[in-house]
């Protein structure tokens, strides 16, 4: 296409921009209750390669799987807990558990197979790694935070999503950054780790122009899309970016951009009413499925349900609409007979 032809084309249609997580449905994580689950899972592994083995050694090793367990009740139970408390009772699961890791290496190296476990253990005993030397750093360095941590023995794909929103700072499941265009709505990304929506606005922009042939005339977002970055890559388009300017706001602001920014927070709201949508009546505020690629799969069915519902909406209304006038019509004909 010549660049007289580019100019002609002009931007046409207004896009929405956003971001959200689908919750899965797991127990609130904390660093007490996933080291004592990952004890136990220790234990039960140890029990089933030593079966094979009981000829050859007598003793089975020692788990101290009672006093472990007593010294979690102790701590979890209390409706309050110290600082000091936690700390102590995350330092003796640590150390139970790297004597459960230990014993499994020695298992190994008497004759043990790995094949006695089933699929769901030989995954599981690699997570409990991972989990304890997260969890063992965290404990040392005496912080809150871990690279790529896990949050779920089960679905150890699930990371914590920091959302900072009121009610729920953070969210365990997948990230979803969303495009929205006359209602219907486009799933853009998934990702099991936290990203930052805002480096997408540009990738999202040329997907809509890749589908309609030319670029928005609007791009409507939140606060933290609005980069300078952004602003410029979109101004060199031709695209209007909603939002106040950068830097200090101005003293003296006209009725027209009061105006242009009011209708622009109420456009807005379109996407949101999609989130809520579809999560109250189409369950993505809790994500059932366990695999990874099953919960993508639900995931984007969703949003596949979310556009039908309003084309179904569409065409009941277009339906109702032929129906009334094809009845008019039939009184009209009876009258004037």
């Amino acid at each position: 296409m010549s660049p007289r032809k580019r100019r002609k084309i002009k931007n046409k249609g207004k896009l929405i921009l956003d971001a959200t997580c689908a919750p899965a449905d797991i127990k609130y994580p904390t660093d007490l209750d996933i080291l004592n689950q990952a004890r136990i899972e220790t234990e039960r592994i140890i029990d089933n390669l030593y079966k094979p083995l009981r000829v050859k050694l007598r003793k089975k090793p020692r788990t101290s799987r009672k006093i472990a367990i007593k010294e979690y009740l102790k701590v979890a139970k209390k409706r309050k807990v110290s600082y000091q408390e936690r700390r102590k009772a995350i330092g003796k699961q640590l150390k139970y558990l790297k004597k459960n890791l230990g014993n499994i290496e020695d298992l190994i190296q008497a004759g043990a197979s790995l094949e006695n476990l089933s699929k769901r253990q030989k995954n599981c005993l690699e997570t409990v790694k991972k989990v304890y030397e997260q969890q063992q750093s965290m404990w040392e360095n005496k912080t809150q935070s871990v690279p790529q941590r896990i949050v779920s023995l089960t679905q150890p794909h699930i990371r914590p999503i920091v959302r900072g929103k009121a009610g729920k700072p953070i969210e365990f499941g997948a990230k979803l950054s969303v495009s929205c265009v006359d209602n219907y709505v486009f799933l853009d990304k998934i990702s099991w780790e936290n990203f930052n929506e805002s480096c997408h606005l540009k990738e999202q922009v040329e997907k809509y122009k890749e589908t309609f042939g030319y670029y928005p005339e609007s791009v409507h977002v939140d606060k933290i899309y609005r980069t300078r970055e952004n602003i410029n890559w979109c101004k060199e388009r031709g695209i209007r970016i909603s939002g106040p300017k950068l830097g200090r706001p101005p003293k003296n602001v006209s009725e027209e951009e009061k105006k242009q920014a009011h209708s622009d927070e109420c456009f807005r709201n379109a996407i949101e009413g999609k989130f809520g949508q579809a999560k109250r009546r189409f369950s993505l505020n809790l994500v059932m499925t366990k695999l990874p690629e099953t919960s993508i799969t639900s995931i984007a069915i969703t949003f596949l349900v979310v556009n039908l519902s309003k084309l179904l909406r569409k065409f009941l209304s277009l339906f109702l609409s032929l129906f009334t006038n094809n009845r008019t019509r039939g009184t009209h004909q009876t009258a004037f007979h």
